[in-house]
């Protein structure tokens, strides 16, 4: 089963993908930028859902360090900021595709399945 890193600080926000994901994916979680480096350096991450609004470091900031080692790694941006500039600032940084929040169970799951299958 693919593995799917969370990179979610709000716990509200993270349950409700653990609801989308749980039976399709294996799924972990970083609670910020930081960790979320970190956690993508293990091979068996196949994609990460990247919050754009994290503490310690930003998800932009955590796209860039991640995709330096990782160039291939799909990253999804999710964010609650749906503007086009924040739509092109995810972009600039990386991410591979972007969803605003909150995440409608179809639109992730198509989402994730165009990176995964």
């Amino acid at each position: 089963m693919k593995k799917i890193l969370i990179a979610e600080d709000n716990d509200s926000n993270f349950l409700l993908m653990t609801y989308i994901l749980k039976g399709h994916y294996e799924f972990v979680r970083a609670l910020n930028g930081e960790e979320a480096v970190t956690m993508a350096a293990d091979p068996s991450i196949d994609m990460i859902l990247m919050d754009i609004r994290m503490p310690i470091l930003d998800g932009l900031e955590a796209t860039k360090r991640i995709k330096a080692t990782r160039p291939d790694l799909p990253i999804v941006a999710l964010t609650a900021n749906a503007f086009d500039r924040d739509r092109e600032r995810s972009l600039e940084a990386g991410c591979d595709e972007f969803l605003a929040k909150p995440v409608g169970y179809d639109a992730c799951l198509k989402m994730i399945e165009k990176f995964l299958t």
